[in-house]
């Protein structure tokens, strides 16, 4: 006779759910709830991409060593797309036709996710973005019937913030870089809006390719059209890039960017270029929040000897993977898209993650997780990322959940 025990899972925020397992002394090996998982391990995006990794690699860890779903362990089918679109199409196919995997996490390029969102949604498998934050990504489908979410910060929440606090310190003559990618273009178009919203519009506008080597040429007629502030759109490598070029044309002008100016690439490439450069953050490694500081040795420890060159992309990964999970307890284990989408429109209990308390993050017309309230500006100090407003530093601890 097949024995059945409580068990009580406990995940590193505390008690976070109560479910009855299979005693392990005679309970037949389960079935794994199979997790597909695309993101570049290579090439120039592999900073944030091998730092999402991680993080779903600690997540599917220390679940599994609680149980997983009611004794079924969490299997990651990991796939490197290598920040290319047509792989990432490929990756996509192969996972939801192919594999059939339960629900997929991934994509860090948004370009590499447009090209794939209509694999998932024709499928109505579920697909959860935790890392690529170009505002096209859910906004390609209707909400009521996308089973499209996201676990980022989208641009037009980014761009306005960065907008914001240019307008705010008395800047007027603004030079935009922004590469030619999905993301680059998506980002262009929401500063340029931003901008126009305040009644300026851009004195300068450079667009490049991914891979360029200098943009000294076009900070010196940045400089030329008396640019006050810089704005770059574009991936790590490329901003490290403008960063190096505004100190090489003497362009004494703040450089502002999205999350990925943080990346460890940045600061290595850039060196004291990259001091004082802005970027938006959602999570600032903060000492005094013990549940940050505890995900954090804990990431450095999985890693060991790998870099994290994002700590937003493994923080956000890693809650991403642990809602998924209470997802599916409330779907009771129904791993189709319309199962899983209701029960994220309409989640029971707040997730407190590393990055943030979760609580209602998802509703049947919107899909992204943050709102404007919920994200910070960091800027690099000495080669670390850190609060550029002191009083953020002091508000950090404060729970920050979702403007509905």
């Amino acid at each position: 006779m097949l024995r059945i025990k409580p068990r009580l899972w406990v995940g590193s925020a505390g008690i976070v759910l109560a479910a009855l397992a299979p005693a392990p002394a005679t309970a037949a090996p389960a079935k794994p709830v199979r997790v597909g998982f695309i993101c570049p391990f290579t090439g120039g995006s592999q900073d944030f991409g091998n730092s999402a990794r991680l993080g779903a690699e600690l997540a599917v860890k220390e679940i599994n060593e609680v149980g997983g779903y009611l004794g079924r362990p969490i299997e990651l089918v990991v796939r490197d797309d290598k920040a290319n679109p047509d792989d990432g199409r490929k990756i996509s196919e192969e996972l939801v036709l192919k594999e059939k995997v339960d629900f997929t996490v991934g994509f860090c390029n948004t370009g590499v996710a447009l090209k794939s969102l209509d694999v998932f949604q024709d499928h109505k498998h579920l697909l959860m973005v935790p890392v690529s934050t170009g505002s096209a990504v859910t906004a390609n489908y209707p909400a009521a019937t996308s089973t499209i979410f996201r676990m980022s910060a989208r641009d037009t929440i980014q761009a306005a913030t960065l907008v914001d606090d240019v307008v705010k310190r008395g800047f007027t003559r603004v030079a935009v870089f922004a590469d030619k990618t999905g993301y680059g273009e998506g980002g262009f178009k929401d500063v340029e809006k931003f901008l126009a919203d305040k009644q300026l519009k851009p004195v300068y506008s450079a667009r490049f390719d991914l891979g360029v080597k200098s943009l000294t040429q076009q900070m010196h007629e940045a400089k030329a059209a008396g640019a006050d502030a810089i704005i770059g759109y574009t991936v790590g490598p490329e901003l490290a890039v403008i960063a190096a070029s505004r100190a090489e044309a003497k362009l004494n002008a703040p450089l502002y960017g999205p999350w990925p100016l943080s990346f460890r690439t940045v600061s290595e490439k850039a060196g004291s270029a990259a001091e004082g450069a802005i970027m938006v953050q959602t999570i600032i490694q903060d000492l005094s929040n013990e549940r940050r500081s505890s995900f954090i040795a804990r990431l450095k420890r999985h890693a060991g000897k790998q870099p994290v060159g994002s700590l937003m992309a493994a923080a956000q990964t890693y809650d991403a993977v642990h809602l998924m999970l209470r997802a599916l307890f409330q779907s009771k284990g129904d791993t189709s898209g319309d199962a899983l989408k209701r029960a994220l429109e309409n989640l029971e209990r707040p997730y407190s993650g590393v990055v943030t308390t979760h609580d209602h993050p998802f509703t049947a017309n919107d899909h992204d997780a943050f709102s404007r309230n919920m994200i910070w500006l960091g800027v690099w100090r000495h080669g670390e990322v850190q609060f550029f407003y002191p009083d953020d530093a002091k508000r950090a601890s404060y729970v920050r959940r979702k403007e509905q």
